[in-house]
């Protein structure tokens, strides 16, 4: 990992930070209450990610992209549909494209940033798995009860899961990771219908399939490279 990676890592928790804040002040119609966290975190984005830019002017070949998705973002806030799928799935394309860019400079490439093989796998499986989530996440909370948002995410995981089947070869990370996957979609929303499941017991298993599609999707990633 080089310092270039390390450094875009860093840039990218601190985007984060302030889209997150961003849109909580969008949300809230600037009220001025929600606005000192996104200043401070955009002067603490622009010293550390001036000098990386300046470095690597190369890397504002995204930025149109990455305009367009933050005004989408942005505009779901502003009209309070933040957590409409389309909203999210700008949020999942946006992180999903980091996972090819952070690659890129990770591998210390000389040339402008591209999608490389591995840096597409990362990208894809990435953005495969998050969409899943926000689709089951859906399922447990917002959307809890409605038939056509569980048969929607059974339906993405079970595809998740043969297109993973299909691809693996002898590498198995990913058929291990579609299979818990598919296993918490469907479990969890038939325990739903017969007891409470608490959003604090959501957001735990989301945490740790998180933990458990990172390192199933970096361990396919590395035998690409």
């Amino acid at each position: 990992m080089t310092a270039a990676g390390w450094l875009v890592l860093i840039c990218w928790v601190l985007c984060y930070c302030v889209e997150f804040t961003a849109a909580r002040w969008l949300k809230s119609h600037c009220n001025a209450r929600y606005l000192p966290p996104v200043i401070g975190y955009c002067i603490t984005l622009i010293v550390v990610g001036l000098p990386f830019l300046i470095m690597h002017i190369d890397i504002l070949v995204w930025a149109p992209l990455y305009t367009v998705l933050a005004a989408v973002s942005f505009a779901g806030a502003w009209f309070r549909r933040e957590r409409s799928l389309w909203a999210n799935a700008a949020a999942v394309i946006a992180a999903s494209l980091m996972a090819t860019i952070t690659l890129h400079y990770a591998a210390n490439s000389p040339s402008i940033p591209q999608v490389s093989l591995p840096g597409l796998v990362l990208s894809l499986c990435f953005a495969a798995t998050q969409f899943g989530s926000v689709l089951f996440v859906k399922t447990m909370i917002r959307e809890r009860g409605k038939r056509s948002y569980v048969v929607t995410s059974w339906v993405w995981h079970v595809a998740l899961l043969a297109w993973w089947i299909a691809a693996a070869n002898q590498n198995l990370f990913l058929v291990i990771l579609g299979l818990i996957l598919l296993a918490r979609a469907i479990a969890l929303p038939l325990i739903a219908r017969h007891q409470q499941v608490r959003p604090v017991i959501v957001g735990i298993t989301e945490c740790f399939t998180s933990l458990v599609a990172f390192g199933c999707i970096l361990g396919n990633a590395l035998t690409v490279i």
